[in-house]
C-alpha cells in the first residue's frame, strides 16, 4: 500500500512537471504567433510618410562662362520664376522588427534618414536678355532649368520639411503602437525619437 501511494505521488509529480513544460512550449508558441502577426500587421501599415511643401522663388541667372564672348557678342540674363511642389518623407519598409517573445516586445531599429522623394518644378522667365549675336539656346533653357531646380533643392534642408516627415513618421508609429498594444504586447521605437532629435538639431545647425 505504501508503495503505492509512493508510486501515485510521483506519478503526480511527474505528470506536473511534464504539463508545466507542455503549457510553457504551448505559450511561447502562442506567443511567436502572435509577434509574426503583429510584424505582419505592421508591415502592412509601413508605407511611404510623405510630406508636401511648396516652394516659389526667383532666380537670376546670367551668362558668366565666357567673359570675353559676352563682352564681344552680348551677355544674356533672365530672371526665373520657380514654382516647386517637393515630396519629403521616407520609406518605413526599411524598418527592421525584432520580436522579444519572452517580455512581448517588438522593437522597431534602421529608421532610415528623411530625404527628398520627389519634385515637380514649373518655371517662367521673366526680363529675358539675350546678346545681339548670343542668343538662348535650347542647351541654355536646358542648363538654367537645372540649376533653377537644383536652386530649390538646395533650399530644402533649410524649410523644416525634414524635421515634418519625422512627426508624420512618428504618427504612423503611434497606430502601430495601439495596434500592438491591443493584444498586449510593446512597442519599442525609441530609435526614431533618437532620429527626430538627431534631424531638428542638423537642421537647426543649417538654419545658423
Amino acid at each position: 500500500m505504501e508503495y503505492l501511494f509512493i508510486g501515485l505521488a510521483a506519478g503526480s509529480i511527474i505528470a506536473y512537471f511534464v504539463f508545466a513544460r507542455f503549457n510553457k512550449t504551448k505559450r511561447q508558441e502562442h506567443a511567436s504567433s502572435q509577434s509574426t502577426v503583429l510584424m505582419e500587421k505592421i508591415r502592412s501599415v509601413c508605407k511611404f510618410i510623405t510630406v508636401e511643401g511648396d516652394f516659389s522663388e526667383i532666380y537670376h541667372y546670367k551668362n558668366v562662362q565666357d567673359k570675353w564672348m559676352n563682352l564681344f557678342l552680348g551677355s544674356k540674363k533672365a530672371l526665373v520664376l520657380i514654382e516647386a511642389k517637393a515630396y519629403v518623407g521616407f520609406d518605413l519598409t526599411k524598418i527592421k522588427m525584432h520580436p522579444d517573445v519572452e517580455n512581448r516586445t517588438i522593437t522597431l531599429t534602421n529608421f532610415p534618414q528623411p530625404e527628398l522623394l520627389s519634385i515637380e518644378t514649373d518655371f517662367k522667365y521673366y526680363d529675358k536678355q539675350e546678346g545681339w549675336a548670343n542668343p538662348f539656346t535650347s542647351t541654355d533653357l536646358t542648363e538654367i532649368n537645372r540649376e533653377a531646380k537644383q536652386y530649390i533643392v538646395d533650399k530644402i534642408p533649410q524649410s523644416g520639411l525634414y524635421a515634418e516627415a519625422s512627426k508624420q513618421a512618428l504618427s504612423t508609429i503611434s497606430l502601430m503602437k495601439n495596434l500592438v498594444e491591443t493584444i498586449g504586447w510593446k512597442l519599442d521605437y525609441t530609435a526614431l525619437l533618437q532620429l527626430e532629435e538627431g534631424t531638428k538639431k542638423i537642421e537647426n545647425e543649417n538654419a545658423s
